[in-house]
């Protein structure tokens, strides 16, 4: 056999990375470059070590960046196919006037959309202070999505709504129809309460009463959080709690009078995602996200990744931009969550679409639309306000 001279061999190989350069070469060159900026709380309460450790069902597990920078990690070959980019930086925010300054900032700066981790007052700061498009990825306040929505505001996680609707159809499923309903004595607890009773009543649902709690280390007090003394007196099919904080739900279940099921915020819990999915594709989406962010992947981080896949989507549905083109593109964005259907964002109050999971922290026992639950349009829009609810002002 023949053998080519060395040199004639360089030559060859040179030859042959000129030319996959001049191939690679018009993807990167000129790429246009999505800028987003997350707003995030400075000192969020919500990470204080002891609650992580908790690990309350339906609270985060850590940053949402952590979220983000899967979803942009897993997106790059298609991004770099489609000659596009997007950048991501995140600005911590101490109080309601530092955010609104950080979304004019980034704005200045480039930003063509703009992410939220914030309480709804901040949130609503920062659509007002900008013309950009903002995602709402941890605030699941009702009020965002109807009363005080606004028309560039979209919303990734689940709205209280929805997850209530979620618990409804799954006890109209299992027959259980009778509710021993127990309610803290926070006001977010007050508002929460009243968006339960809206889907209970949506799904001919029956409360047989309605009991406060208080956790308290005052001696005098502690009957008001005793499970037997709450439970007792009334003949139910399941109790329903509502505690945003957790820490009483948790301990809720198997300590009723009677042998029933408890839902709510402890129990059986309504989620957008639960780390024990085992179904379309899920399993992986979980272990690529513990892989990089060293811990399971909570329902909050889920909304956070489908964040990244929505810039993703519309980075490459408008390839050169501008930045209204991308603003434009995120209504009509199809997602796939790995929930196996098809999530988009409702058109009247900017809410993404999607498909509950109900769990109990060990697996998902359930799925909601539950089955038999039928819509004109679409099954999904059963879970939240539908069109004819519709409350918000602002035409999208």
């Amino acid at each position: 056999m023949r053998m080519r001279a060395p040199a004639q061999r360089s030559a060859g190989a040179w030859l042959t990375a000129a030319a996959l350069a001049s191939f690679v070469a018009p993807v990167a060159v000129g790429a246009a470059v999505l800028k987003a900026t997350l707003i995030t709380p400075d000192d969020d309460p919500r990470m204080e070590r002891s609650r992580l450790e908790r690990a309350y069902l339906g609270h985060p597990g850590g940053p949402l960046s952590d979220g983000l920078e899967v979803a942009l990690e897993e997106a790059k070959f298609e991004l770099e196919a489609a000659g596009t980019e997007v950048a991501l930086s995140t600005a911590p925010a101490a109080s309601i006037a530092a955010a609104r300054a950080a979304a004019v900032a980034a704005e200045k700066a480039g930003a063509a959309v703009l992410l939220t981790d914030l309480p709804a007052d901040w949130t609503l700061a920062v659509a007002d202070a900008v013309k950009l498009p903002v995602l709402n990825l941890g605030d699941a306040s009702d009020r965002l999505r109807q009363q005080d929505c606004r028309a560039r505001l979209f919303h990734l996680m689940p709205s209280e709504r929805m997850r209530s609707d979620a618990l409804a159809q799954t006890l109209v499923s299992r027959k259980w129809s009778k509710l021993l309903l127990l309610v803290g004595g926070s006001p977010q607890d007050a508002l929460r309460t009243a968006t339960a009773q809206a889907s209970i009543k949506r799904y001919g649902l029956q409360v047989v009463a309605t009991k406060p709690f208080k956790l308290s280390a005052d001696p005098r007090e502690r009957d008001l959080a005793n499970p037997l003394l709450l439970t007792a007196g009334n003949s139910y099919d399941a109790v329903w709690v509502v505690d945003s904080d957790g820490e009483f739900a948790r301990t809720l279940p198997y300590r009723t009078v009677l042998p029933r099921p408890v839902v709510g915020d402890g129990g059986l819990v309504a989620l957008a995602w639960h780390a024990q999915f085992e179904r379309y594709g899920a399993p992986q989406v979980s272990r690529r996200f513990a892989k990089a962010a060293k811990r399971p992947m909570t329902a909050h981080d889920w909304s956070a990744w489908m964040a990244g896949k929505t810039l993703t989507a519309v980075a490459i549905a408008a390839p050169k931009g501008p930045n209204a083109a991308w603003a434009q593109a995120i209504g009509k964005s199809a997602l796939d969550g790995s929930k196996g259907t098809g999530l988009s964002f409702r058109a009247w109050d900017g809410q993404l679409r999607q498909p509950m999971l109900l769990t109990d922290g060990q697996g998902v026992i359930a799925q909601a639309p539950a089955e038999g639950v039928l819509h004109a349009r679409n099954v999904l829009d059963t879970l939240g306000a539908d069109a004819p609810e519709k409350l918000c002002p602002n035409a999208r």
